[in-house]
């Protein structure tokens, strides 16, 4: 019997899966040429390109989010530019400034939202507060979204469109932080084509890493214009790999029979019981919809303890005004079992 995962904090907790240590292994032989010119990262333009059904799609693969995040903002926003982020936003929040160092200086603006999805009507009436042709004023550059948001919740085909058609008329690209994008897609049920650049997303900061990859990350850029100089965006950002057949590899082995999907759909699924077993716990409140892997919930002080005290990880949230109780974040990965979840419901049950 394997021991019960008790490990709730992130998706980041969990090892890589093995049919991505797998592909490791099986690259780890002979001489390739380097700085990706081997077999594995022309094999994965193709495979990516198959996948979101886009010929001219142009592809980074690089180790981390903030990395992807950061350097994709580079090539769409100036130093004197603005980036239209959500206030949850993990670029704004979690990424140590990155975004505006790669930028050469480029401000980014938090937009308040309910759920971790920017409303339409707030981004247009934010494009319409100011003149934005004086020299005194950062340009507006850029929009990034969250796809699934920090929230836990999913945009909808119809809610990016909207978004992406604003920033067009006003002359913003846009940025798709993706590092939960498999998630998104299992729950969206569409085409990767239609959750992308199909909607007006340019380029897109495709995450593996949180669902059952190593160390893995992929700028897709949708249009090949946006790529100019991406390669000295990335040897100066220290993110060239002499090796990128070890990146290349797992993204491969990720695309390979559906792992990407079958893992999120795994990570949702569990997602989702856990979210259902809290829902009937008295005195328990879901503020926000279950519709990725995170489950955000508020517990009475005393359940809360309780969890960490029988070992189960997960990380406090500032509690949402107006509820009383301790706002926790729990996340299920691909690996994450029915025992797991239903161990974590049990000890809930018990206070």
């Amino acid at each position: 019997m394997e021991q019960i995962r008790r490990n709730f904090a992130s998706d980041n907790v969990s090892p890589a899966c093995p049919e991505i240590m797998e592909a490791l292994v099986a690259a780890s032989s002979g001489s390739v040429p380097s700085y990706g010119g081997d077999p594995w990262t022309e094999h994965l333009r193709i495979k990516i390109r198959t996948v979101f059904e886009n010929d001219h799609a142009e592809i980074f693969p690089v180790t981390t989010g903030t990395a992807s995040n950061a350097i994709a903002l580079s090539t769409l926003c100036p130093p004197w530019g603005v980036i239209f982020c959500d206030e949850s936003a993990h670029i704004l929040n979690d990424e140590c400034g990155a975004p505006e160092f790669l930028t050469g200086g480029a401000k980014l603006q938090p937009l308040s939202s309910p759920d971790g999805r920017i409303l339409p009507e707030t981004l247009q009436q934010t494009l319409g507060k100011r003149d934005f042709s004086r020299p005194h004023d950062n340009v507006p550059s850029a929009l990034s979204i969250t796809q699934a948001t920090e929230w836990g919740t999913v945009y909808s085909i119809e809610h990016i469109r909207e978004l992406t058609d604003q920033a067009r008329s006003s002359g913003l690209g846009v940025h798709m932080d993706g590092a939960r994008f498999s998630n998104a897609l299992v729950t969206l049920g569409c085409s990767p084509a239609e959750a992308t650049w199909k909607s007006g997303v340019d380029i897109l900061s495709l995450g593996a890493t949180k669902n059952g990859a190593m160390a893995a990350e992929v700028m897709v850029v949708f249009d090949p214009t946006r790529a100019a100089n991406m390669g000295q965006r990335l040897k100066r950002s220290g993110h060239v790999w002499s090796k990128q057949r070890y990146i290349s590899a797992q993204l491969l082995a990720w695309f390979d029979n559906d792992l990407w999907l079958r893992n999120a759909g795994q990570a949702n699924a569990m997602a989702t019981r856990l979210a259902s077993g809290l829902a009937r716990i008295p005195g328990v409140i879901l503020p926000w919809a279950t519709e990725s892997n995170e489950v955000f919930v508020v517990l009475p002080d005393l359940l809360a303890q309780h969890l960490e005290a029988e070992g189960f990880g997960f990380y406090r949230w500032d509690t949402p005004s107006g509820l009383e109780g301790v706002l926790i974040r729990l996340v299920c990965g691909y690996d994450t079992r029915t025992e797991d979840v239903d161990a974590l419901l049990e000890s809930a049950s018990t206070i």
